[in-house]
């Protein structure tokens, strides 16, 4: 008799993921995923004695696929344009996740402001303020204007209120990015 396969954290998470991706973040619990693993609810309650544990270590994996995702944009591209247009695509290709990493309120960011603080965003805001030119403050709120109009355009988008249209959405976004580099150059 072959040895049983031993059920990983990992393999859990991994599991967990796919939960999300078909039914929705609301559906991660003990038995689906261990419907998801063909094996019982024992090592998923080993692994993670919570449920939430189990939805902080998923919600973790959600927000790195999806910082890989924002972050692989094509060569050639503007990469502050192509970064806008990976998050609104990301909400396209994958709803279930954009709904769990933005709307479920597991973000340890309570707002877009503690998120623009945040240690993973210097890098971006550092290239920003290079290519645009501005200081760090007028960087931030140029960001902060972006981010808000590409999380609105991914936020409806994922709600199934508004067909993708990538051509119409990245002159938008272009617009955007210009108009509030504008006004930022403006007041300093």
């Amino acid at each position: 008799m072959p040895p049983k396969t031993k059920v990983t954290a990992e393999m859990i998470v991994s599991a967990a993921i796919e939960v999300v991706r078909q039914s929705g973040f609301e559906k991660i619990n003990a038995r689906t995923v261990s419907a998801q693993l063909h094996c019982s609810t024992q090592p998923v309650m080993y692994h993670f004695s919570t449920i939430d544990s189990l939805k902080r270590a998923v919600y973790r994996r959600a927000d790195r696929l999806h910082s890989e995702y924002m972050m692989n944009t094509p060569p050639g591209q503007d990469p502050l344009l192509g970064i806008g247009l990976n998050y609104i695509r990301f909400a396209v290709e994958e709803p279930q996740l954009f709904r769990f990493l933005f709307q479920s309120g597991y973000a340890k960011e309570n707002s877009l402001l503690e998120m623009v603080d945040s240690e993973e965003l210097v890098p971006v805001l550092e290239a920003m303020r290079e290519g645009a030119g501005l200081s760090p403050q007028k960087t931030r709120n140029v960001f902060i204007t972006v981010a808000l109009f590409a999380h609105g355009y991914a936020s409806i988008i994922a709600n199934n209120h508004l067909e993708f249209d990538e051509k119409l959405i990245a002159e938008h976004l272009e617009r955007t990015w210009n108009g509030a580099v504008l006004a930022a150059a403006q007041e300093e």
